[in-house]
């Protein structure tokens, strides 16, 4: 059916996925469509692991446009030529944990938006991962509060959602905060989705959108392991330094879905995709997600998520993607299926690598190297079971992060 190797059908259709919500495609289409951004000059602030890719959406656009700007990115995800083609100033900073280089890049924000003109304007694109690379604290904060606290969000359990409400509640920032310094000037904000319901306020933790219910901070930070000093309260949705903030977005988990679907058909394949938003332990999704595909009828069925792991004292290797793989691989052993799982931004967890496509001898394969996969799950380590059984699936940095996608395949 247009590939005669299933686990390259879906390493085929995966790229599929991504290549329709890779940033600097999406922002140029977006300046492209007729409701787009009014031409003239403004500045450009960048935030997230696609924000040098979306930089480029606007460097084939609107060059001429740029005045000067900010582009905070991920650690190794920087382009020298994006600086030979606009004039901004390019900083790293770690993800998923913060450090002082985040503090570093989100003073660099806060400094930029109070040095420009009261009449200036602004493009703001933003994308996941923004919530580690940008950070201010309040007055008194211990920075390596910040790292401790993240760390533990991260093995905690906790969806994205409960996480960035935490985030915010330390926040100098996040929550509309550093909107607020736009002081009611024009900002026209492109957003690549990297949570369910593509709430502007909750992509990248909220940094220009106001807040419709505010959370009460204390209550947020009531149980947490450390203990940060709180800021200013974030401000309401309709605060007037916000009434300019215009959201765009311009990719979405969906529209990858989608993508994967059309690939999927255009190879022969009958396809079903599910509106099922994969939540929860990855061990226990990755099981069920396997046995829908070896239960049902042959074809592609995909899915979109984020599932959360729960981490031991000392995690091994591996991310979300990678453990539900492993377990999806002991519901699949023995059988003529396969399904990869993969993040769609290249980075599954600390690693290097996207996620996993396995298949029917894929425990055969890893534990035929003295691996054990129930031990591997146990203790985190489900990446080094996998790459063992030659099952890890690199992409490198995609220029996009919409969350997850997980496609199956029965023949």
């Amino acid at each position: 059916m247009g590939y005669p190797d299933p686990r390259e059908a879906l390493r085929a259709f995966h790229r599929a996925g991504i290549a329709a919500v890779e940033g600097r495609a999406a922002v140029a289409r977006a300046l492209n469509e007729p409701s787009a951004i009014p031409h003239g000059p403004f500045h450009l602030l960048a935030i997230g692991k696609a924000a040098v890719a979306m930089a480029h959406g606007v460097a084939d656009q609107r060059a001429d446009d740029v005045l000067g700007g900010r582009v905070v990115t991920r650690c190794g995800y920087a382009d020298a030529d994006l600086t030979r083609r606009l004039p901004v100033e390019v900083l790293t900073a770690p993800h998923p944990v913060p450090d002082e280089r985040s503090l570093a890049a989100g003073q660099a924000l806060v400094d930029y938006l109070d040095d420009t003109p009261n009449d200036a304007r602004f493009v703001c694109l933003i994308s996941g991962g923004a919530s580690s690379l940008v950070e201010q604290l309040a007055d008194g904060a211990d920075p390596q509060a910040l790292s401790v606290l993240n760390e533990w969000l991260l093995g905690s359990g906790l969806d994205i959602g409960q996480m960035n409400r935490i985030r915010t509640a330390v926040s100098g920032i996040k929550g509309g905060r550093l909107g607020a310094r736009l002081r009611g000037r024009r900002a026209d904000v492109l957003l690549i989705s990297d949570v369910p319901g593509d709430d502007p306020a909750v992509i990248g933790s909220g940094l220009f959108f106001g807040q419709n219910t505010p959370d009460d901070p204390a209550e947020v930070i009531r149980d947490l392991p450390v203990q940060l000093p709180l800021p200013p309260p974030p401000p309401a949705v309709n605060n007037p330094a916000l009434v300019r903030v215009h959201p765009s977005i311009i990719a979405s988990n969906r529209l990858a879905r989608e993508a994967v679907a059309q690939a999927a058909q255009a190879a022969g394949w009958a396809v079903s995709c599910s509106d099922q938003f994969i939540e929860g332990e990855a061990s226990v999704a990755g099981r069920a997600l396997a046995e829908a595909v070896v239960s049902g009828p042959p074809g592609i069925t995909i899915w979109g998520g984020e599932p959360t792991v729960t981490l031991p004292a000392n995690p091994g290797r591996g991310g979300r993607m990678q453990t539900l793989a492993l377990a999806a691989a002991s519901v699949m052993a023995d059988t003529a299926c396969c399904l990869l799982a993969a993040g769609t931004d290249g980075a599954d967890g600390p690693g290097e690598d996207a996620g996993a496509v396995i298949d029917g001898g894929t425990l055969q394969r890893g534990m035929a190297n003295g691996d054990d996969p129930v031990t591997a799950l146990a203790a985190a380590d489900a990446g080094h079971f996998l790459a063992a059984s030659g099952d890890l699936v690199q992409t490198g940095p995609t220029g996009t992060n919409v969350m997850d996608l997980v496609i199956g395949l029965k023949s």
